[in-house]
């Protein structure tokens, strides 16, 4: 059983970009857009790029193992959809290539611990947020 609703999975899958957010060294935030996309054996989202091991975001998730995501959208004439994805994070040195031939192999890996969506959920335009793993 997946850590998001079928409506979030729905979501996700028609979705290509989201801007994930790490914390430097410095304790500044970074956040960039960025391609990603659902594992559904390890109930995550996996993010990649074509230069992966070599940028801040994989550097601050190496140091801290924590990183976020939002996916967002507005369809008209104004219905704002979003859902962040807060959690643990690792590099892996596989996976990257499924996003694309351009793409390099190495991924970041966010395994959910706090889920907020907001529009996701038909007729629906309330908040839902929730804790769904251990911290």
């Amino acid at each position: 059983m997946s850590v998001f609703t079928d409506a979030e999975l729905d979501y996700l899958a028609g979705q290509q970009l989201g801007r994930i957010a790490t914390v430097g060294a410095d304790g500044q935030p970074h956040v960039v857009p960025t391609s990603f996309r659902y594992n559904s054996e390890q109930d995550a989202i996996d993010v990649g790029g074509m230069r992966m091991s070599q940028t801040k975001k994989v550097r601050d998730v190496r140091r801290g193992g924590r990183a976020s995501i939002v996916i967002d959208d507005v369809l008209p004439p104004w219905q704002p959809r979003m859902i962040e994805i807060r959690g643990t994070a690792e590099v892996l040195p596989e996976g990257g290539k499924a996003f694309g031939r351009n793409f390099e192999d190495t991924i970041v890996r966010i395994h959910p611990t706090r889920v907020i969506a907001f529009g996701i959920e038909s007729a629906d335009q309330g908040m839902n947020a929730r804790s769904v793993g251990s911290a």
